[in-house]
């Protein structure tokens, strides 16, 4: 089995979370990778998509976990791959422009194929917070749960990894329950 987790707007594959979930689902015989996103610190979705196409491998056996600005990418990603997908786990993610003053959203499309995604995903999973401070609220993960269908979870739990906002968010043991 691998894993594609991809990262948030401003950050690395060192950041909150990620070395935790790499090293436990190393620890279970994963390939995990976290590929470092082009312009990270202003990404767009047309370059960060050739990158994921050229750089990583979709299959039957890949679960991809996104973070924040991760989310419209693996979106993309799954409009774009001609295989199926085993898993997209969406945390504090979004597909339709975030609240005023969350950063430019360069990396969202006006229009989504989602009957295209949902055919390039076996399963869906939404992880989103009722106070999350960018606006990758309940509200986001509703929409695309409506239109993907599967899972969605709401907790109180902000972004579940901001610097802005002091959520270090070190360890998501909840995460690891969902992969297999």
């Amino acid at each position: 089995m691998k894993v594609i987790i991809l990262h948030g707007f401003g950050e690395t594959p060192g950041s909150f979370w990620y070395p935790y979930i790499r090293k436990a689902l190393e620890s279970k015989g994963y390939k995990v990778d976290i590929p470092l996103l082009p312009n990270t610190n202003d990404p767009k979705l047309d370059e960060q998509l050739n990158f994921c196409i050229k750089n990583l491998k979709f299959d039957e056996n890949t679960i991809i976990i996104t973070h924040s600005s991760g989310t419209p990418l693996a979106l993309a990603i799954l409009e774009k791959i001609p295989k199926k997908i085993k898993k997209l786990i969406s945390v504090a993610g979004y597909s339709s422009p975030l609240k005023v003053g969350a950063g430019d959203t360069k990396n969202i499309k006006d229009s989504w194929d989602f009957e295209k995604i949902k055919k390039h995903c076996e399963e869906f999973i939404f992880i989103n917070a009722d106070n999350d401070p960018w606006g990758a609220d309940e509200n986001q993960g509703k929409a695309m749960s409506i239109k993907l269908g599967g899972k969605l979870i709401i907790n109180h739990e902000g972004h579940m990894g901001s610097d802005k906002y002091n959520q270090p968010y070190k360890q998501f043991p909840f995460l690891l329950t969902l992969i297999d």
